[in-house]
């Protein structure tokens, strides 16, 4: 019979107690902002290698667009290019039917297409 400490069974509780993700996502944290996945915090990364190597004017993170009163969607970036064009990025690992449905109303919505990068 095993006999565990207090000290054991409360180390065991906190260990039960972390929340693991639903898609196996490890969130990330560069620069102060946390990314959902390691992924996504990657292209962070090359997004500013280009911007330093003046490959695109610029970026922005997690932009909100209104779809329909208390319905938004958030992708993970726009990237505005040099050329004056401007691309909408969502990083993706899986693509949840609530995605599938956002996705297909933003890119009525406002006439843009959403790159995803798997």
């Amino acid at each position: 019979m095993e006999h565990w400490s207090i000290q054991d069974y409360n180390n065991y509780q906190n260990i039960k107690n972390i929340k693991k993700s639903k898609y196996r996502a490890n969130k990330t944290s560069i620069d102060g902002h946390t990314f959902d996945s390691q992924k996504e915090a990657e292209y962070y990364c090359e997004l500013k290698l280009k911007l330093q190597s003046h490959l695109i004017k610029g970026y922005c993170l997690q932009p909100i667009f209104v779809l329909a009163p208390g319905l938004k969607y958030k992708p993970d970036f726009i990237v505005f290019n040099n050329d004056g064009t401007y691309e909408v990025i969502d990083v993706k690992g899986f693509k949840t039917k609530e995605y599938i449905t956002k996705k297909k109303v933003f890119e009525d919505k406002y006439n843009m297409k959403i790159i995803e990068i798997e």
